[in-house]
């Protein structure tokens, strides 16, 4: 009825009229389309060249790390994470390697001046190292953070960040601030390593290393183990001395005030004329157990793996008084010329199988735990062999400051255990 109406009332217009009716009708129903059309069809704003620049891969990368923890397939041919991030990026991936953290520090803080990036004179920044990635331990993380060395990593730039195990995603080591300064990466326990022809059990103290003593294979173990060559290492002598006389009320190794750090040198002085070597060069300790008779030492997995793929008669223990550990962070430089490449490892260093390839070739424990499920590398029982289970057991490496909330008064600072434990290696 609708539309016979509307016929009838059309027909009584002119044919001329009816023929300017029928353009603007055309003419209307076009527009609409052609809106139509423009709002579906609408492109998304291009990146402006700023924007593309902020985000361009450098196709460099360069990372300071610890011995074994960034592998090419060098070593064995299926331990590899490097190869396929950069044929993924095009980043280019540098390694340098340091055995110590203070070495570490060292090297993020005193690097040579580099040639500046096109239309950028303010290159170096003052005491830029030539790493954009670090991957630091608890007692340099801290340094490097006051020191201004690293920077806070956005963390909308790693989608992944959230897989992290949630007990190292605000650890204190990294977040200063509600800040975070890096991303966790790998993480495990100090162990005493031991050899199997002198100890039929495994030891079950930290005095094996500490004291003078006769042992199992009725030998004295003077000149027969090894200590850590680091400062850190008071913290291990503070661990073992809490446990041994509980009156000092040592409740934590990184917090010490004057007469509690005071007894702690006493036994690392006592220590000094049983060691054969203080060492940090792992490799040099596995030449150690493997060639002059060295059989007890505070060590890493790594020595561990090492020895044992090559037939080594060792083993690994946790004494009764437990172990300090470490919990490594990769942190961004201040002055990383490559940053974007940088971004992009940092998301690729949490991924489930370069964690898992990484635990099960170091012997550490992933800080991802989705690794620790099929990772073919690390087997079934990977994480459990390698520890995982006992994260809140571990004395994790902090750098000691003096403002400390274990001692009104204050606690012994980093800098006087630098000094303090050079004179101890001396034997003063």
């Amino acid at each position: 009825m609708r539309h016979a109406q509307t016929t009838k009332a059309f027909n009584m217009f002119s044919p001329s009229a009816k023929r300017s009716l029928c353009v603007l009708a055309a003419c209307a129903a076009l527009t609409v389309a052609a809106c139509s059309k423009q709002e579906e069809d609408a492109p998304t704003a291009k990146p402006t060249a700023e924007e593309m620049k902020m985000t361009a891969l450098e196709g460099q990368l360069n990372i300071l790390t610890w011995p074994g923890y960034i592998e090419r397939g060098e070593s064995d041919k299926v331990y590899d994470w490097v190869s396929q991030f950069e044929a993924d990026t095009g980043c280019q991936v540098e390694v340098k390697t340091a055995a110590t953290s203070d070495e570490m520090i060292a090297l993020m803080t005193s690097g040579a001046p580099q040639e500046s990036p096109p239309g950028d004179a303010s290159w170096p920044p003052p005491g830029n190292a030539p790493y954009d990635l670090v991957t630091a331990s608890g007692d340099a993380s801290l340094r490097l953070i006051r020191g201004g060395t690293v920077q806070p990593v956005a963390l909308e730039r790693i989608p992944s960040y959230g897989t992290v195990d949630p007990r190292l995603q605000d650890a204190a080591w990294h977040t200063v601030d509600g800040q975070h300064y890096g991303v966790p990466y790998q993480w495990g326990p100090n162990v005493l390593l031991y050899s199997t022809e002198a100890f039929k059990t495994a030891p079950t103290s930290w005095s094996v290393v500490f004291e003078a003593q006769k042992l199992p294979d009725g030998k004295a173990n003077k000149g027969r183990i090894q200590a850590y060559d680091g400062p850190i290492y008071i913290a291990d002598a503070a661990l073992y001395l809490a446990a041994k006389n509980p009156g000092l009320g040592i409740k934590d190794p990184y917090e010490l005030s004057a007469a509690q750090y005071a007894a702690v040198l006493d036994v690392l002085r006592g220590q000094h004329p049983l060691i054969q070597r203080y060492w940090h060069d792992a490799n040099v300790q596995v030449r150690d157990f493997t060639t002059e008779g060295i059989v007890a030492s505070g060590s890493w997995p790594l020595q561990a793996n090492t020895l044992l793929a090559n037939k080594a008669k060792v083993a690994t223990t946790v004494p009764v008084e437990g172990a300090t550990g470490w919990a490594d962070t990769t942190m961004l430089a201040t002055g990383a010329r490559h940053p974007n490449c940088a971004y992009k490892w940092l998301e690729w260093s949490i991924s489930p199988k370069v964690q898992g390839d990484v635990a099960a070739w170091f012997g550490s424990n992933p800080a991802v735990p989705k690794a620790c499920e099929g990772n073919e590398l690390l087997g079934a029982e990977g994480c459990k062999t390698n520890g995982f289970e006992n994260l809140e057991k571990i004395k994790f490496w902090r750098t000691p400051e003096a403002k400390c909330a274990s001692h009104a008064e204050g606690c012994v600072p980093y800098s006087t255990w630098v000094t303090d434990y050079a004179a101890v290696k001396l034997g003063r």
